[in-house]
């Protein structure tokens, strides 16, 4: 039954974007969100019934299941709980392999409820060039490739759903972007392109160094039976895979696709971008480098963790210098996932711990940031600070206030979702893995806690700029309607779970049980 729900999770979106696309076209235009939103609404629910049935108490997926007899095995070995293997080319030894377990089914979960999300706010609100049949249709084949990514138990299936990603959010940002910058908007769109194919590619490299020297691409038993050796070839195929999904992550110096990206996208393109396609590349390191290539992840973890150190550091400068709501937002995300990069590295307990956590509550308070920018842009007709101008807070009181909280959730407040992936990011780069280089951690640890100071700096900054100040000094065109009903739907459950998840961390922490 479970392999039935998983196949489903997998085919229904494409499926339903088939057949969108078989409609005529008025017809599809008037129902696609509807249609979207029903389809999105069930597959939550489906992700939601396998994540409850694999935390029962007489789940396989144990602590000890988990770990392994290797002492050289890490959290990121696929145990599976839900497995569905068949032959699909037999002569390169490719199967067609799914398997989810803990790691995997939250991450699952967090892709079904932002699409969902999505196509709630398309009810209501599209792009102007309109064409809604088309926008649905590619976020539901985004959302084939998210989840088949974090389902995929065979290496090149892996790289098949990767890049089924990569041409739908391509569309999404090329047509319906930015309707004042065509041009940038199609600059953007080609420069993600191009990155994460490059990427892509380094990374289908590495993973052919490890078929050459370990004969498959079965993600279960590598877990199983590690490549040994921190130099050579497995060094080689570690490098090559680090490279390519750091692309997508993105860490420094690798990111210079994202800002554009997001701040060109429309506002569904930008939600589902920073809220579940950045999490393919931290996931990757997870579930492909510790377990996989222990020893070489070993030999790179400190220039991982020198990577992710700078990208939270160039990550708040950036956006200390910004002016448009959309970019900065965005160069905040390169902070965030500088710090989910350190907590890999660390290869420790406490750091993979927070790695996974701030993966979801980045997902989920970067999501409803975009949907706050998205909401100020259409009332304003920019995301320029500048032409916005000051006192939001009497202007437009609720969407204001939901963006103070987001950015309070956002810079690491206690009691948000935010603080814990940080913290444990922190506490495990005080106390990495024996075999990793303690003093350098340490010292990256301190510069990391700079990093955390300059976010609280650069979203207060945030805050006083475009929310305080005195109402008399904007024009009467700044003014406008305040939270809509479909965008309070839209938004609730965001700032439920950014509370949920900072209130009862271990509603998370205990389905990995790493600690």
């Amino acid at each position: 039954m479970n392999e039935w729900l998983l196949i489903a999770l997998i085919a229904v979106p494409t499926l339903t974007a088939v057949v969108l696309w078989a409609l005529p076209v008025v017809t599809a235009d008037r129902i696609a969100a509807l249609v979207g939103t029903i389809v999105s609404g069930v597959l939550l629910v489906v992700s939601f019934v396998l994540w409850w049935d694999m935390s029962r108490p007489n789940c396989p997926c144990t602590a000890e299941a988990v770990y392994g007899p290797l002492p050289r095995t890490l959290p990121g070995k696929l145990t599976p709980y839900v497995d569905i293997n068949a032959a699909w080319i037999p002569s390169l030894g490719v199967r067609f392999h799914l398997a989810i377990d803990t790691i995997s089914i939250p991450l699952i979960a967090l892709t079904t409820l932002l699409v969902l999300l999505c196509c709630v706010y398309s009810l209501k609100i599209t792009p102007r060039i309109g064409r809604t049949r088309s926008l649905i249709a590619l976020l539901l084949v985004i959302e084939t490739g998210v989840i088949g990514t974090f389902a995929a138990a065979d290496l090149v299936l892996f790289f098949v759903f990767f890049e089924i990603v990569l041409i739908p959010m391509w569309l999404v940002i090329d047509i319906w972007g930015d309707d004042h910058d065509r041009a940038g908007r199609r600059r953007a769109a080609t420069t993600f392109i191009l990155m994460t194919v490059l990427g892509s590619a380094l990374m289908l490299l590495g993973f052919l160094l490890i078929n050459r020297h370990a004969g498959t691409f079965d993600l279960v038993f590598l877990g199983q039976h590690p490549i040994k050796g921190g130099h050579g070839v497995p060094l080689a195929a570690a490098i090559l895979i680090a490279v390519g999904l750091a692309v997508k992550m993105p860490l420094w110096p690798l990111h210079i696709w994202l800002p554009d990206a997001h701040a060109k996208a429309p506002t569904v393109g930008s939600v589902l971008l920073a809220g579940v396609l950045l999490k393919l590349g931290s996931y990757g390191m997870i579930r492909i480098l510790l377990p996989v290539l222990p020893d070489a992840t070993a030999t790179i973890a400190p220039y991982l963790a020198g990577f992710s150190v700078v990208a939270i550091i160039a990550g708040s400068l950036a956006c200390l210098a910004q002016t448009d709501v959309k970019r900065l937002i965005a160069y905040s995300s390169v902070g965030h996932m500088g710090f989910i990069g350190l907590g890999i590295a660390t290869m420790s307990p406490e750091g993979l711990n927070g790695a996974l956590y701030a993966n979801l509550a980045h997902g989920i308070i970067t999501g409803l940031l975009f949907f706050l920018a998205g909401a100020i842009k259409d009332r304003h007709d920019t995301s320029d600070l500048r032409a916005i101008g000051r006192a939001l807070y009497a202007r437009l009181p609720r969407i204001s206030g939901l963006l103070t909280y987001a950015c309070l959730a956002s810079l690491g407040l206690p009691g948000l979702a935010g603080f814990w992936g940080e913290m444990l990011v922190l506490l495990g780069a005080y106390h990495p893995a024996d075999w990793l280089p303690r003093a350098t951690f340490i010292v990256l640890m301190v510069i990391a806690g700079l990093g955390a100071v300059l976010t609280a700096a650069y979203f207060l900054r945030l805050i006083r700029e475009l929310c305080q100040g005195d109402p008399a000094e904007n024009p009467p065109a700044a003014f406008a309607v305040d939270l809509s009903r479909i965008e309070f739907v839209t938004f609730a459950p965001l700032v439920v779970l950014t509370v949920f998840l900072g209130l009862w961390p271990f509603t998370l922490l205990n389905q990995w049980t790493f600690l």
